[in-house]
């Protein structure tokens, strides 16, 4: 772009009342949805597209949902060329631009003097869509007709600022819970329509010729400042695979993941390939265009130590090869993506963002925890309480996050597809909305992968029915194949679960289970943990006497994996700096 006529205080102070609006239409939306899932974990995204499709803002949204928002908008277009001011269209068809069919998209064309400016878009995870069984995570489904989900590819809900009834009515006759499900989408319509208002008061304020123009400096400048970032990059080509677990019968070896990255900083382009991945397979386990672009962005966002805004602009300066008809790439119809947000997609996160330690520090990131397992389940069965059938998500787990070149693994931090942005539910909201009941949440010490910056730790809970079954449905990853160290940093632990008897007796389960919990049975998961970057031996001794004082490590983990000695004095237990050097020098060497 030429910085010629770029006024960078108006498109600083626009760019951040942009954002401001989306901040608000998420304000709307987690305040009034009614899943948990929604209302509790926030597993939604907000965002606002341009007229000719390409993200303008998302705030804080999830990557996995927000990088294709503007390939729906484009798909509404197309789908739909004579828009009018009062339309809103749903949206959740994977094929086309779709994170997958459980993220319900609403997109509102805004007009401004009979002109389309831009697009608000709210995506939300349901916590029922009509598959044909009780969750929005069909690991098993061979296709998406026994995925079972209701397919809508940019279809119009409302015209005129009014409901269409036909689709309302076809929604509530298929959904399960189909009063919380009508809930959910009047918060999507009413974000959607606060943004609408507040654009066109944007526009008011500052007319459509300085907007038009601001829109064009906002992206320039994202695509500058993403080209500034890789010039900094040295010039390589790396090379990195991943592996999901194995998922009988449907992947008896599992599936292996490859990526290959030329980072070419004289042209401030990355070009990621992965068009050697395998072809689509016979499971809910495939990713979508749309979530194969958000994991290789999120991977790159993660890796490079730069601040650049997150748009379209920024995307200008990844290309990315993908097949058509493949796991790791554009799906084919009718395969299924029923997980297409998370399994998969977390592993290529995971790929890309280590593939970058290659280059040595500052750059790179190890793999964070994966696996959707018991603290993220889908919860069904019937609630005595309202006499009425019930079906949420759990997002109650933590899952360590990766260590990184400046800090250990985030705590929280979810999945790879979320990396913090989500919320941890509310117990007590878990409770009340689920006929269920904690028996205990924790962390557990030494369980983080070892490094100068050390994972973030597993996660154990567990819960039980209050008084009638429950179906528990959970497709996890993680039980095989853990989290990943780099740059001399230790692997992270793997997931597990079990099923308790009423006697007390315990039963492992699979990677993926469906369970009717029982009255009297209990339900336990341990999540696995993050992975460490660089050596455990380079660790300041400071921060792994704390770790031990906090409770993150046992002294005995910590001189045995960390080479650090602790003596006890009047002040309490120090680190013994003479013993430690010997005890790290002898590690050293052998």
């Amino acid at each position: 772009m030429s910085d010629k006529g770029f006024d960078a205080v108006r498109t600083a102070v626009i760019a951040n009342k942009v954002d401001g609006i989306v901040r608000e239409m998420t304000n709307t939306l987690l305040r009034s949805a009614r899943s948990a899932v929604i209302n509790s974990a926030r597993d939604f995204s907000c965002a606002i597209v341009t007229a000719d499709d390409e993200l303008l803002a998302a705030a804080e949204g999830l990557p996995v949902h927000i990088v294709g928002a503007q390939l729906q908008a484009e798909a509404m277009r197309a789908a739909h060329p004579e828009l009018r001011e009062g339309d809103a269209f749903l949206d959740n068809n994977p094929y086309i631009g779709n994170s997958h069919s459980a993220d319900h998209t609403i997109l509102v064309p805004v007009f401004v003097e009979g002109e389309h400016l831009f697009t608000a878009v709210t995506k939300a995870h349901q916590a029922d869509v009509g598959n044909s069984i009780p969750t929005t995570y069909h690991a098993a489904a061979k296709d998406v007709y026994e995925e079972g989900a209701l397919i809508f590819p940019t279809v119009k809900v409302q015209s005129d600022y009014k409901d269409i009834d036909d689709v309302i009515r076809m929604c509530q006759a298929r959904i399960r819970v189909p009063s919380q499900w009508y809930g959910d989408y009047l918060a999507e319509i009413g974000a959607a329509r606060i943004a609408e208002r507040r654009l066109k008061e944007l526009v008011a304020k500052y007319g459509v010729a300085e907007i038009k123009q601001f829109m064009r400096d906002w992206l320039d400048y994202s695509e500058k400042m993403m080209s500034r970032a890789i010039e900094d990059l040295p010039a390589a080509t790396l090379h990195n695979t991943g592996r999901h677990d194995a998922f009988q019968p449907y992947l008896p070896d599992g599936l292996e993941i490859g990526v290959k990255i030329q980072i070419k900083p004289e042209e401030g382009l990355i070009h990621v390939d992965l068009t050697e991945n395998a072809p689509n397979v016979d499971c809910g386990l495939n990713m979508t265009e749309a979530t194969t672009r958000a994991a290789v962005f999120g991977g790159i966002f993660n890796a490079i130590p730069a601040r650049v805004p997150k748009n379209s602009g920024a995307f200008r300066r990844v290309l990315i090869d993908m097949n058509d008809g493949s796991a790791v790439g554009k799906p084919r119809f009718p395969h299924s993506c029923s997980l297409a947000t998370t399994n998969i997609t977390d592993r290529l996160i995971n790929c890309v963002g280590a593939a970058f330690a290659q280059l040595g520090e500052p750059y790179g990131v190890a793999e964070g925890a994966v696996g959707v397992g018991v603290g993220y389940a889908v919860l069904s069965g019937q609630d005595r309480r309202t006499g009425e059938p019930f079906v949420n998500q759990l997002c109650v787990t933590a899952n360590g996050g990766p260590g990184s070149a400046h800090a250990d693994g985030w705590v929280t931090y979810g999945v790879p597809c979320v990396s913090g942005l989500m919320y941890r539910d509310s117990v007590e909201i878990d409770e009340i909305k689920m006929p269920i009941r904690y028996q205990h949440l924790r962390l557990v010490p030494d369980t983080g992968g070892a490094g100068k910056h050390r994972g973030g730790p597993s996660f154990e809970l567990a819960y039980t029915p209050k008084a009638d079954p429950i179906t528990v449905i959970y497709p996890c990853d993680g039980q095989v194949n853990p989290s990943k160290g780099v740059a001399g940093g230790g692997e992270g632990r793997t997931a597990e679960a079990w099923l308790e008897a009423a006697d007390g007796t315990r039963t492992r389960l699979p990677n993926t289970a469906t369970v009717v919990l029982r009255p009297g049975e209990t339900i336990h998961g341990f999540d696995a943990s993050g992975g460490g970057y660089g050596s455990p031996l380079e660790r300041d001794p400071r921060l792994v006497l704390e770790d031990v004082l906090e409770g993150w490590e046992s002294a005995e983990h910590a001189t045995l994996t960390y080479g650090v000695e602790f003596t006890t004095t009047e002040d309490g237990l120090t680190v013994d700096a003479e013993a430690t050097a010997e005890r790290r020098a002898s590690l050293a060497t052998g």
